[in-house]
Order: structure tokens, then sequence, then C-alpha cells
């Protein structure tokens, strides 16, 4: 059944989708801390003017994710203002442009189905792990969306009717040199199912590693990592050494790297993050052996069956990189429920299944929207906007960095609340410090040197004491900011007096009782 009787398919799915993908955008604030340092380094591009070097702050570059994301959230925010939702605009743009391409690729993939191309939109559309992330500030839609726009080059030159594939296979190294500017190497896994599929499937050739789609790669992808590494000594070893080896290869992260690590993430992320299509996407699952013996045993079979084998490829074997590497996070899956969908909206053509009842439907997307408000209203310590609300209160003028003493920054303040954001050590740091993703913007003694004005300063209320003694030890004197927020206590810094009998033995700071 048509999921909005009334109109055409394709309009009902369209309207669908785009009140998935803006419906509460903006009504939750910046979550650290993920969503807080995307938009602290997207922030700093857009205060300093270099959207080169990505910065956490004046003192430390970024370097852990290429500029994609962030050039995306800044030109967003340059735009429309200041605003959470401005800064979750190019994940909602991503999850649509997916949706799209969903459809534009069934259309080649499921011909025989009349219904099939606005199923896969709809099955996309509604699944719980895009239309989630539509609305999550993160580099995995950016590089889902663009590693998508490269396969469904791939699929118009290999499925489709054009003359012009090579101009297909263009735009399929344009999707992937955008999803290297987006993740780096790991956004190329993709080439592993269409080399397979090339391999394996008799038929016309479509010579994947042609010079005017590499030129084109080279052009956009290459120059701002030679720019950058050329201009940062060191840059090239830290991106190969840790961004790449060491995330594949060890869990120095912490994420999942155990042995059953891709068991315990990854079926999850599939069976909840398919829903309310994980019936379908276990029956296609279910047939799966009996294909492949019969692609194994006959070359035949596989030109039969070229679009489910391709489907299939696209997602079995990035999901074995993903399950072999030993960094393992759901949201590294969010670029492999494209083909996802296609399958699930073949499996039901094949079972002659239409759309789904209308008041299935209206019961999901009533799920959906409570799990977004249940997110609004969710107390977390996480909340940047909570965080800029608690520090205005207390403040009698304007803030204009916020430094975090030996505690999780809130980057997200950067944006919520318009002013830097610092974590620093209280001990001394040991020299030399590392280049790239230090802990610490700096310690203790270097940021009270350099005397900055508008300054609200935050540690926790059990290391109070000691932050308090060192601070006064220093020759400065502090004032407490109200209470204790979620357990930190708020306080700024001023220099002490110099004269006799003025100081901070005769101006002594109360110190918060601990909750």
């Amino acid at each position: 059944m048509n999921p909005l009787p009334r109109l055409p398919p394709i309009v009902s799915t369209a309207l669908l989708a785009l009140v998935l993908a803006f419906a509460f955008l903006g009504t939750r604030g910046i979550w650290d801390p993920d969503e807080g340092r995307y938009t602290n380094v997207a922030m700093n591009m857009l205060d300093t003017g270099d959207w080169i070097h990505p910065r956490r702050s004046h003192e430390v570059g970024h370097w852990t994710k290429p500029p994609l994301t962030y050039w995306a959230i800044a030109a967003s925010v340059a735009t429309f203002g200041r605003e959470p939702w401005a800064a979750r605009l190019p994940a909602a743009l991503a999850y649509l442009l997916c949706t799209w391409l969903a459809w534009r690729m069934a259309r080649r993939l499921l011909p025989e189905s009349r219904d099939g191309p606005v199923q896969a939109a709809l099955v996309y559309a509604t699944m719980l792990l895009p239309v989630g992330a539509a609305q999550m500030i993160t580099t995995d839609y950016v590089l889902a969306a663009c590693e998508t726009l490269a396969m469904w080059g791939f699929v118009e030159a290999r499925f489709g009717s054009s003359r012009r594939p090579r101009a297909w296979l263009v735009l399929m190294w344009l999707g992937f040199a955008l999803a290297f500017l987006a993740k780096g190497p790991p956004a190329l896994v993709p080439l592993l199912a269409l080399l397979a599929f090339n391999l394996w499937v008799p038929g016309p050739r479509r010579h994947v590693f042609q010079w005017s789609g590499l030129l084109v790669f080279v052009l956009l992808a290459l120059p701002w990592y030679v720019a950058v590494i050329l201009d940062t000594p060191g840059l090239f070893r830290y991106f190969i050494g840790d961004e790449v080896v060491n995330r594949v290869t060890t869990n120095e992260f912490g994420r999942n790297g155990q042995w059953y690590g891709w068991l315990a993430v990854y079926l999850p992320t599939l069976l909840l993050g398919a829903l309310p299509w994980t019936g379908a996407l276990l029956r296609s699952a279910k047939g799966l052996p009996g294909h492949f013996r019969r692609w194994w045993r006959e070359p035949a079979a596989r030109a039969q069956d070229a679009p489910r084998l391709f489907l299939v490829l696209w997602l079995a074997l990035p999901l074995l990189v993903f399950c072999l590497a030993q960094s393992r996070m759901p949201l590294y899956l969010l670029p492999l429920f494209a083909p996802l969908a296609l399958l699930v909206a073949r499996q039901r053509n094949e079972e002659g299944k239409g759309f789904p009842r209308a008041w299935r439907l209206l019961a999901w997307l009533a799920v959906v929207f409570a799990l977004r408000i249940g997110a609004v209203h969710w107390p977390t310590h996480k909340d940047a906007a909570a965080w800029a609300q608690a520090i205005r209160e207390r403040s009698d003028g304007p803030v204009e960095e916020v430094v975090f003493v030996d505690d999780m920054a809130r980057y997200g303040l950067h944006l919520e609340l318009g002013a830097e954001v610092e974590k620093i050590s209280l001990a001394p740091l040991p020299q030399p410090q590392p280049k790239f993703s230090p802990e610490y913007d700096e310690d203790l003694a270097s940021e009270l040197a350099e005397h900055e004005p508008g300054v609200v300063w935050v540690c926790k209320q059990a290391a109070w004491p000691g932050v308090q003694a060192r601070v006064v030890a220093s020759g400065y004197r502090v004032e407490v900011l109200g209470a204790p927020y979620e357990g930190r206590v708020l306080f700024r810094v001023e220099r002490a007096a110099q004269e006799p009998g003025i100081g901070t033995r005769e101006r002594k700071p109360v110190i918060p009782a601990r909750s």
C-alpha cells in the first residue's frame, strides 16, 4: 500500500524522507564528545579563516579526520547561523542524498519491479540507523553519501544503457575523491567489491581504473593532503601510522578490539539498525548460501543474477574488512545500509509484497519521533546547550573561553556559547608533548600566563581543593561562580593584588560542598 494513498508513491516517499530529515533537527543541543568535537573544529575554521588546518584550539591541531565534514558544517553555519540545526544540516542532506541514490540505483538493479525503486528509497528512508544518524554530527554520514554516490556511478556504467560509461566512471571517482576527503584511505574499501564483481561476472567490462576518473580523483582528493603534509612535518607518518595502521591492527583507541568485538558491535547494529525491515533482511540472508553455491559453480548464474551478486559483494566485502579491523564502531556500517536497503527491496519484490500498510508505517514513524523527543529530554551531562545555560546564569560578564581542568572538554560550547574551549592539565606536562592529538592543549601554568579576559574555568568537585591550591600558589585568586553544576565547580581566575594586606589570603574563596 502506498504510504500516503492519495499521492503518487514517489511523491509520498519523498515527503516522508523530508519530514524524517528535518523534524526536530535543532531541538536538541550539541552533545559531546563527538558532536562537540566536530563542530568545534568547524567553528575554529570560521573564527580564524583558516580552512586548511583543522584545529581543536589555537594551540593544537586536530588531524584525526580529513576536512570535508568540517567544511560542510562550517559552510552551513556560516550560511544559516550558529545554531545546532545548521551544524546538523550536512548529515540531514547526506541522508536525503542516500535515499535518492537508493531509488536511482534500484532503477538499474531492480528493473523488473515497477514499485521496486520507490520501495528501496522507502526502506532506506525509514531504517533505524540511517534515520537516526541523520540528526547526528558525524563524519560517517558524509562518508556514506560520497561512497554511495561513487557506487551509483559504477552501477550506471555497468548496468545502465548509457553509451557513455566513461562519464559515469568519472562520477564514481569523483565520489571516491570526496569520500577520501571525508575519511581518508578507509573510504576506498568499496573498491574491493567493484574489482571482485568485475573479475567474477562475465560480460562487458567497465575498467575501473580509467585515466580520466583517476585524474579527477588526484585533482580533487590529493591537494589538501599534499598541502598539509608539506606544511606540517611528521604529519604523513601520523596519518599512515596512527590513523590507518594502528586503528586497523591494534586496540590502541579502545574501540572494541577484543576478538569478539565485531560480533558484539556489528550484529546488533545490523539487526536493530535495519528495523523495521529486519525480517526481510534475514529472509534475504537465509537464501544466500544457495545463491553462493550456484554463483561458484555456474558462470552463467553469476551473469543472470548479477544485480544481486553486486549488492552482496558491496555489503559483504567491506563488512569483512570492518570485522577484521581492530577498531569497531556502529556508525562504521552506515555506508552499507544502501546495499541493505536494495537487498530488502529485492527480497520484498520476489515475495510479491508491495508497500507496507499505512498504519504500520505510521506506527513506526511514531516510534522514531518518540525516540527523537526522548533524546531532547534525556538527562545527560554531555549536553552543551545545558552547559551554556549554566555558565550564562553564573557569569556576570562576557565569556570568551571555557577551560576544563583534567576533565572532558565540552567542545559543543564553541557553538552553543560562542566561546573557545580548551582542556588543560593541572600538573606540568612532560616534554616533549606529542605533536599530534595530545590529550591536553597545555598545562595550568601556561594557561595562567596568558592572562586572557573572559575565561570561565571548570573542574570536578573532587579535584577542586587541589586546583584551588595550585592556582593560589601561582599568585592568583579564584572566584567561585555559584553552585556546582553536574559535579563541577565553575570559577574565574584573577591576578592576586601585589600590595601588602591584599591577596588571596584575605579573600579566601568558598569551597563548594561536595554533592
